[in-house]
């Protein structure tokens, strides 16, 4: 479920799909996008390797992660933006969500913040440690995941993505990985321990604060709520990495 749900990576479908084996493929996140992480580190090392400019290796890089995923997330992060963007009104902002296609709002959103992840990764590359930025926070946008679908963190419709995968990580589990993600990019190559420990806090933050705003204003979690958070996430870890 976590491969199947967060990558393009062709999988067998789940045998069954219940509230522990949500709660489990979210845990498992980070996981699961190894191969991105992997991926977007490599096209940084290889293009630094053969001299292409910051820029562009920046662009394959974020491009490679968008492919092997789909561009699920960046979906979800424009759907979120036009929801909350559209009304107070609690129905109308989840209507506005369901639709296949995206408002001003949510393209306006969608690259703003994809020009923030392009800016910070160039910052990152050009400082000589852009692979490991990269891996970092691919790997920090899905650790997110776990706090998404924490016990007290209800989903906005009863059905969808959202309400399979709502409430299904205990909050023990959430903190572990936070503290497995944070104690881990201490010991990440190129950056001073310190950083790598910024760019987790920093990457929490601010999926935490798009997490609080879409349960304060639509009432809990959708799935396209979970991709707006990873997209933050990325975007974070990737200022703090700049």
């Amino acid at each position: 479920m976590a491969v199947g749900t967060l990558t393009a990576v062709p999988v067998p479908a789940p045998r069954q799909i219940n509230r522990a084996v949500a709660g489990v493929a979210m845990a498992l996140g980070p996981f699961a996008a190894l191969p991105l992480a992997a991926a977007a580190g490599l096209i940084v090392l290889g293009g630094a390797a053969i001299g292409l400019p910051a820029a562009a290796v920046a662009a394959l890089a974020l491009g490679a992660v968008a492919l092997g995923s789909r561009g699920l997330h960046l979906d979800g992060l424009a759907d979120t933006a036009d929801g909350l963007g559209a009304s107070y009104d609690r129905s109308k902002a989840l209507d506005v969500m369901r639709r296949g296609d995206s408002g001003p709002t949510g393209i306006a959103t969608l690259v703003l913040v994809l020009l923030v992840q392009f800016g910070a990764l160039t910052g990152a590359i050009s400082a000589g440690h852009g692979a490991t930025a990269a891996v970092v926070a691919v790997l920090c946008g899905r650790c997110v995941l776990s706090l998404c679908c924490a016990k007290g963190v209800p989903s906005a419709r009863p059905e969808g993505l959202g309400a399979t995968v709502a409430q299904s990580v205990p909050r023990a589990v959430a903190v572990l990985v936070f503290v497995v993600a944070a104690g881990l990019a201490t010991l990440a190559p190129g950056l001073p321990w310190w950083r790598g420990l910024l760019a987790v806090a920093i990457g929490y933050g601010a999926a935490a604060l798009l997490l609080a705003r879409c349960v304060q204003r639509i009432g809990g979690i959708t799935g396209d709520v979970l991709g707006g958070c990873v997209e933050a996430a990325v975007a974070g870890a990737l200022l703090a990495t700049a």
